[in-house]
């Protein structure tokens, strides 16, 4: 009895011909392949039919950690050969890798990543002898530019051999290989005298014949495969895929760059491949509008057969076809190298040639799965709920909130949404909890990839509801500290109707809250927070204690922390911060009784920082406003105030914190008539200000005024009008074509050249 060990790359042409005639040779009783023994059971499930590209998608969660993985197989993948192949020759075909929720696996997403990449210096060694840029460059130089090649076997062995070398293998690698090798002895016992095939990643090759050729024989004992906790949560699927997930141009881990290439070198062959591979790169640039010459073409063969003889490859292969089309087809300079001399997706800007090259290469294939193939629950379960709510046609779904049957229709779409199930898209509906709209309206979207996607999103759970709920922890989990994040997922939530999850969340919102450096993130989630707290009648949030503590948390952190705020420039003002003081004003106004700080007291805190010289411009000015709202003492009148702040670099960062929390409240200290009013006081300022200092003052004064709408800076250009005892527009005045700054620029400038000729005696005549 002999063991025949095939190292391959994983969806390799080249190798899986290899397989193919190794398989037809040795009639082998055992057919052994690097894939999830926990699949051995289904392997008729597997090879119904489906349409490739396929990958078993398999996941796993329980209370520590959580993990997905894909086991991606097209028609030139060796380990599909190999089960095919195997299967057809009458061998007993087994899967004999750790299963994929096996810690081995954690990390890694896919089990086809190539190992020479994570062990990289021997390859590094190989490129540099051979004179070549990258590792798929070396493969296709060493292995598929012949791969009918009669030595093909022990140049694969030559290769392998040379990536593991002298390198230790890590933990997971050792864990895979020991297992694998326990498969192999007991295969090899079972068979007698007939062969046994192993087909394998080539990394592991030389491990696996040592492990089990040393390893004790006796009779048969097939390897237990490792179950999962029974607290876990986990399962296999198969899940349609596709060339551009396979595609390393597209940043797949592993495998093969330009699927649709191999695709056609493993159909039709080296020669026929690149004939196929430049009439199609013509004919996409020419569908384009892209303008190829017969000449072109013919100089772009010509130099690929040269290459090739250059290279030492039987017929011009998927480089030098690439490399010599480049040439004819790219007249000018690049900025980056050309992308199959690395891996990773294109850099953008890439010439449309090169671009049109690389999607050709690429292909557009999409797997189809046999519909006898089963399905997780929550595939079922969703397009039960989607039949029974109407919500399973491809017309637009108005959805009134207010009603429970449109609330239920809602959430079972935001539910998808929050899941990334394809097939709807929310393009109107209530932003927050303060949103006055009370109705939604989802148009239908490509539902391409809507079943994979459902698959992969059974790793959350079985049901709709529960994979939702599941999934939003997650998210919250992931935004540990960060306020913005967690206000997010609280409205997701919300309008998921995940109540189980929102007692949970805001317990995490508040010790994110609480835990916050920066009053802007803040600003978002008590905004969102104390909305959802106090105007919310259509999710059935308001008036929740959870939100109300939310809020109070919310509120006391941005007290403490604008009271500490470091000095502060004249570069603007922080509009994150401004937000979060016009939220911790409306939580005052609007949600006292459940505050555990005083009005008086943060009055005080404000009337501090408004006399803080040190403190920035905008943050004082928002103080000021601040205090006039929730104290509404007279000596805080804005007329009065604002003179104090009347230097030219700071006075509408200044305004601007004023405008953000009270432009309602010191808008009413402008009543006509008043002998200070503050359009009086500013046009006072601002008139006798120096050029120089109305062009410094001026781009921070329109941004200051930028807080009011459009019809009350309508009002306030109709007072500046009637106070010059004008008569005009106001609307006008606010829509000059002119850009204002650069109309002061100007004017600057002309009174600079003004200025200058008459200082040389060049003026004009007095």
């Amino acid at each position: 009895m002999t063991v025949t060990y095939l190292g391959v790359r994983h969806h390799s042409p080249a190798c899986a011909r290899l397989v193919a005639r190794t398989v037809e040779r040795l009639r082998p009783a055992y057919v052994l392949v690097e894939g999830p023994s926990d699949l051995d059971g289904r392997l008729d499930e597997l090879l119904l039919g489906h349409e490739l590209p396929v990958a078993v998608f398999s996941h796993y969660r329980d209370d520590e950690r959580a993990a997905t993985s894909w086991t991606p197989l097209c028609a030139y993948s060796p380990e599909w050969v190999a089960l095919t192949a195997g299967r057809a020759a009458g061998a007993e075909v087994r899967l004999i890798d750790l299963p994929a929720w096996h810690p081995a696996f954690a990390g890694r997403a896919n089990r086809y990543a190539d190992a020479e990449l994570r062990y990289a210096e021997a390859t590094a060694r190989l490129r540099h002898r051979f004179a070549v840029d990258s590792t798929d460059a070396l493969w296709d130089r060493m292995i598929e530019a012949d791969p009918d090649a009669p030595d093909l076997t022990e140049r694969l062995d030559a290769y392998f051999d040379a990536v593991r070398g002298d390198t230790e293998a890590d933990d997971s690698d050792r864990a895979r290989e020991t297992y694998m090798a326990a498969w192999i002895r007991a295969a090899r016992a079972a068979a007698g005298d007939r062969p046994v095939l192993v087909v394998t990643g080539g990394f592991h090759r030389p491990a696996l014949r040592r492990l089990a050729e040393s390893g004790p024989g006796g009779p048969a004992e097939w390897p237990a495969v490792p179950a999962p906790p029974d607290s876990a949560l986990s399962g296999s699927f198969l899940v349609p895929y596709s060339f551009r997930q396979l595609d390393s141009f597209a940043g797949y881990e592993s495998g093969m760059p330009s699927p649709a290439y191999h695709q056609w070198l493993w159909e039709e062959g080296p020669e026929a491949a690149g004939r196929r591979l430049v009439r199609t790169v013509a004919d996409r640039l020419r569908d384009r509008g892209h303008p190829v010459s017969t000449a072109s073409l013919v100089a772009a063969r010509a130099s690929a057969a040269a290459l090739a003889a250059l290279r030492g490859h039987p017929v011009p292969g998927r480089l030098d076809l690439l490399d010599a089309l480049a040439g004819a087809l790219v007249t000018e300079a690049l900025d980056e190298p050309l992308p199959w001399t690395r891996r990773g997706p294109l850099t953008p800007g890439a010439h449309p040639a090169v671009v049109e090259m690389v999607a050709v290469c690429s292909g557009d294939r999409v797997g189809r799965l046999h519909p006898d193939t089963p399905a997780p629950p929550l595939v079922h379960d969703v397009a039960a709920r989607l039949t029974a709510l109407g919500l399973d046609g491809a017309a637009p779904v108005t959805l009134r909130l207010t009603d429970p049957a449109g609330l239920d229709r809602s959430r079972v779409l935001h539910r998808l949404r929050v899941l990334g199930i394809p097939g709807y898209e929310r393009t109107a509906g209530p932003a927050d909890g303060t949103d006055p709209v009370t109705e939604e309206r989802w148009e239908p979207r490509p539902a391409a990839g809507r079943d994979a996607a459902l698959v992969e999103a059974g790793a959350y759970g079985a049901r709709l509801d529960d994979a939702a709920l599941v999934a939003l922890g997650d998210r919250a989990g992931a935004a540990a500290d960060d306020c913005a994040a967690l206000a997010e997922v609280l409205f997701d939530t919300v309008v998921c109707g995940a109540g189980d999850l929102a007692g949970p969340l805001v317990t995490r919102l508040r010790a994110g809250l609480a835990a916050a450096t920066g009053p802007g993130p803040l600003g978002t989630a008590l905004a969102t927070a104390l909305g959802l707290w106090r105007h919310d009648r259509v999710y059935g949030v308001a008036r929740d204690p959870l939100l109300a503590a939310a809020v109070d948390t919310a509120v006391t952190r941005v007290l403490w922390l604008v009271e500490g705020t470091a000095p502060g420039g004249t570069t603007g003002p922080d509009r994150a911060r401004l937000r979060a003081l016009v939220a911790v004003r409306d939580a005052f106004l609007h949600a006292g009784p459940v505050l555990t700080v005083p009005r008086d007291v943060a009055t005080d805190v404000f009337r501090r920082v408004a006399a803080d010289a040190a403190a920035p411009p905008d943050l004082r000015g928002a103080a000021h406003g601040l205090v006039h709202v929730l104290a509404g003492t007279p000596e805080s009148g804005a007329a009065e105030a604002v003179r104090a702040a009347a230097a030219p670099a700071v006075l509408g960062d200044w305004l601007a914190g004023l405008f953000a929390v009270a432009r309602e409240e010191v808008a009413a200290e402008t009543a006509d008539g008043e002998p200070a009013t503050l359009v009086g006081v500013l046009d006072d300022l601002v008139v006798a200000m120096s050029d120089t200092d109305f062009l410094v003052a001026l781009p921070a004064l329109r941004e200051a005024f930028a807080w009011f709408p459009p019809t009350e800076r309508e009002r306030i250009a109709a007072r500046l009008i009637a106070r010059r005892g004008l008569r005009g527009s106001a609307r006008a005045l606010l829509r000059t074509p002119a850009d204002p700054l650069a109309l002061a620029r100007a004017r600057a400038l002309e009174d600079h050249v003004s200025r200058t000729l008459d200082d040389l005696g060049l003026g004009a005549a007095r």
